[in-house]
């Protein structure tokens, strides 16, 4: 057994067809088929059920693939531990973001670090909070940006910024000529669009509705911003926008009207995580850097916001959670 037999097998798996599973491994499939063979006659369990149309793991063949795969993405971090000893900042390096900050912050971060890394290629990654700290842990990303808090033994947490949450009404509302920052008070009694299950961006502007005396607008969720962007814009309801969502390049609606909240205004704190046994936690911390070098008038702030590991939050290790700062104190996602 070696590791390209471990290969082959976690690539059968993947794509339950011989041919399709050689050709992702560049190899013929009777050499695939060969391989996976000597493969079961030398562990001497039946790995795979060959049938006419499909190919299925066997129970025991799925428990050693599961350790194929660690064995793998392992192997994988010994060979970037050696490429990083020789130039720290060149190579791949894949980053995952989630839906609700992505879009946003890339078109203000990826000229950046180009210039400031030249010679790094920046695989991006997005899906919901959860499904990505799930990833960093199971070694299928090198980093992950996230929001606080998320507590985990194995992960590191460095802080990037402070992103505060701005109310979006239509241009007919009862508060759209509003021109002074809002109390949170003025959500009281209001009903708010929100984003559906899963999406972090909810469960930060479920703690701020619950803080007001707002709720959620019955009978409808969003699957993403722009959604929840077109919903007010037709008059259907009021929501919260975080600060990157409502900065150019993001164009400006004329059926929207943007109202600021009170100083400490509601928010999320960002930070990158990291594992801290990853091959590239000597680097990681000059990429955070990067991304947290962003104009102050992305927040509409005199700067992005306090570093609050003087608290402590972002120093800590955590869970797949995230959570809105409503009075400028971590609430519970």
């Amino acid at each position: 057994m070696n590791l390209r037999d471990l290969q082959y097998l976690v690539a059968l798996a993947e794509h339950r067809h011989f041919g399709r599973a050689a050709e992702a491994c560049h190899v013929s499939q009777p050499t695939l088929s060969t391989q996976i063979r000597k493969l079961e006659e030398d562990l001497g369990v039946e790995l795979v059920e060959r049938h006419p149309r499909q190919i299925l793991v066997t129970a025991v063949g799925e428990r050693i693939v599961e350790r194929a795969r660690s064995i793998l993405r392992e192997t994988g971090q010994i060979r970037q531990i050696a490429r990083s000893h020789h130039d720290p900042e060149a190579g791949s390096l894949r980053l995952g973001l989630f839906p609700t900050l992505g879009p946003y912050l890339l078109p203000h971060v990826v000229h950046k670090v180009r210039r400031r890394f030249p010679r790094l290629e920046l695989l991006l990654v997005e899906d919901k909070s959860a499904d990505i700290a799930q990833m960093l842990l199971a070694g299928e990303l090198d980093a992950a940006i996230l929001a606080l808090p998320v507590e985990h033994p194995q992960l590191h947490a460095q802080f990037l910024f402070e992103e505060p949450f701005l109310l979006a009404v239509p241009a007919d509302h009862r508060l759209a000529n509003h021109d002074r920052p809002l109390a949170l008070s003025a959500l009281h009694e209001e009903n708010v669009l929100l984003l559906e299950d899963g999406h972090c961006l909810r469960e930060q502007a479920l703690s701020v509705c619950h803080l007001a005396g707002a709720g959620e607008r019955d009978g409808f969720r969003a699957t993403s911003l722009e959604t929840l962007r077109q919903m007010v814009a037709a008059g259907v309801g009021i929501t919260l926008l975080p600060a990157l969502a409502v900065s150019a390049p993001v164009p400006v609606s004329d059926d929207i009207r943007l109202l600021r909240f009170k100083s400490p205004p509601p928010s999320r704190q960002i930070a990158m995580f990291w594992r801290k046994s990853s091959a590239h936690r000597g680097f990681l911390p000059h990429l955070a850097a990067v991304f947290s070098d962003l104009p102050a008038a992305l927040f509409g702030n005199d700067r992005p916001g306090q570093d609050p590991a003087s608290s402590a939050t972002a120093d800590k290790p955590a869970q797949a959670a995230s959570a809105a700062t409503p009075t400028g104190s971590t609430a519970p996602a």
